[in-house]
């Protein structure tokens, strides 16, 4: 039986298994699939479903979409990429660090990106002071101000 352009796929599950201290057997029960079936996808023998590679992932604590690409379900984006998948599968195929690590770092670029993006957006879209209770032209009180004051005055 020939292999059918899924080596890669194979050796990179091999390497996450691996990554992961898990053995072919504890892989293949926490994905839900028979040993000899985990054995010749790491071969690269099969070609796995995209449904057996999320339930992989999964087990693996990985993205799915990783998997997609590397099974070439998903084209990986080049350049900055619109959600950084570069990135996310460097971090992933590190064998350098463990994969709490992988989770943590993934975890605070994702938060440096959607905070990026906020930024962003909120720059476009004004160009001023947002806060109600800044001072206004002429020393007027902003709402904030005016009802601490009319708090302050019922109070015995």
């Amino acid at each position: 039986m020939g292999s059918i352009h899924v080596g890669n796929l194979g050796e990179f599950l091999r390497e996450q298994r691996r990554s992961a201290r898990l053995s072919l057997r504890q892989l293949a029960d926490a994905a839900g699939v028979s040993n000899p079936y985990l054995s010749q996808i790491e071969r690269g023998l099969r070609k796995p479903s995209a449904e057996i590679l999320q339930q992989l992932a999964k087990a693996l604590r990985i993205s799915a979409e990783t998997l997609y690409v590397q099974a070439g379900i998903l084209d990986e984006r080049r350049g900055d990429g619109a959600d950084g998948m570069a990135v996310h599968t460097a971090i992933l195929t590190d064998p350098a660090i463990s994969e709490r690590q992988k989770q943590v770092l993934l975890q605070i670029y994702d938060s440096f990106r959607k905070e990026n993006a906020r930024d962003d957006a909120g720059a476009d879209a004004e160009e001023g002071p947002t806060n109600g209770d800044a001072p206004r032209p002429g020393g007027g009180r902003g709402e904030g101000d005016a009802k601490r004051a009319s708090d302050q005055r019922r109070t015995p």
